[in-house]
């Protein structure tokens, strides 16, 4: 006589049956006690591993070496601890993820997180071949590396190639782990499912102040006061400080058109995913991109006398780390009794 469920009713020997028939094999409880169930794993997860790792590694050279050279100076992209710290962060994470995918442990984790990062590091692709290629043919004030400079000449240089390869890398990822998804079982009990519904409210809500972040610098050339001597009266002069993202032109445009689409359908997308840890991959892809775009701009403020923190930047920081708190959340998420 087969043993039942005391709540279902349903044999438990049948439903191993149909598991194993199934290719399914059960994973041990994660940190939340939701038993996870793989089946089949294809080769190509491992694949999509091996380029995130690889994309990590040439962000990770990217950053230390030589990134450009504008009008004569050499611009460094690590000049400090803490610019290392924030140069390093998305390095670091992919080569993180990439590794959980070449063990093939929880391979839809990794995937939801390659293809989060390869939406928005199209954008990114786009912007970073306008600043090495096409930012030349209209000058403008920039902030690079944490210097303020102008554009009117540029050498690209070791560290500007190796984080071009980089984008790309994320960018094959991406797409690799399109193809692998729908061949790639892995199943939960449905921890997430009571809670979805106000986990992606929140991260819309989160992308769209996000998006309105991006569009001003996190770091800007403050307004200059002065005063008129002979009568004594104050004024405030603007000074031209750097492009924000959607006043560049060409490719630049076109990229932060994209960021700022992908980011958006990014937040969308991410808490419908499925399993439940599908969604805390795809989750920190989008905490890992923010937080690092608004720590960018504190170490840039930090670094240079001739910028400040501005507010948007300070909403960056905060929305990084409140994407963050939403992926602890989703990972965090336990199934009720």
């Amino acid at each position: 006589m087969p043993a039942r469920d005391a709540r279902t009713g349903t044999d438990r020997a049948r439903v191993t049956d149909r598991r194993n028939a199934g290719g399914m094999k059960p994973v041990a409880p994660d940190e939340t006690g939701d038993r996870l169930l793989v089946g089949t794993v294809p080769p190509l997860v491992r694949g999509v591993g091996v380029l995130l790792v690889l994309a990590g590694l040439a962000g990770l050279a990217g950053a230390v070496a030589p990134y450009l050279t504008v009008d004569g100076q050499e611009l460094r992209q690590v000049h400090g601890l803490g610019s290392a710290l924030v140069a390093l962060l998305v390095p670091a994470v992919q080569i993180g993820v990439g590794t959980t995918l070449l063990r093939r442990a929880v391979p839809k984790f990794g995937l939801a997180f390659a293809g989060v990062a390869a939406a928005l590091a199209v954008g990114q692709l786009l912007i970073e071949i306008y600043r090495g290629l096409s930012s030349t043919s209209r000058p403008g004030v920039e902030v690079l590396a944490g210097e303020v400079v102008l554009t009117s000449g540029i050498e690209v240089r070791a560290g500007w190639v190796l984080g071009i390869a980089a984008l790309v890398l994320t960018v094959l990822a991406g797409l690799a782990g399109m193809v692998a998804w729908g061949r790639t079982v892995m199943e939960d009990r449905g921890a997430l499912d009571a809670v979805r519904s106000l986990l992606a409210g929140t991260a819309v809500l989160l992308g769209v102040a996000t998006v309105i972040c991006l569009t001003v610098p996190a770091a800007d050339v403050p307004d200059e006061l002065r005063t008129d001597p002979a009568t004594g009266i104050q004024t405030v002069v603007t000074q031209e400080g750097p492009q924000a993202l959607l006043e560049r032109p060409g490719l630049a445009l076109l990229g932060g058109l994209l960021l700022a689409g992908a980011l958006l359908l990014c937040a969308v997308v991410a808490p419908s995913l499925r399993p439940r840890l599908a969604v805390v991959g795809g989750l920190l892809a989008i905490a890992v991109a923010v937080l690092a775009a608004g720590l960018s701009g504190l170490q840039d403020a930090a670094s240079s006398e001739e910028l400040e923190w501005t507010v948007p930047g300070i909403g960056l920081v905060v929305l990084g780390l409140a994407f963050t708190a939403l992926t602890a959340t989703a990972w965090r998420v336990r199934r009720s009794a």
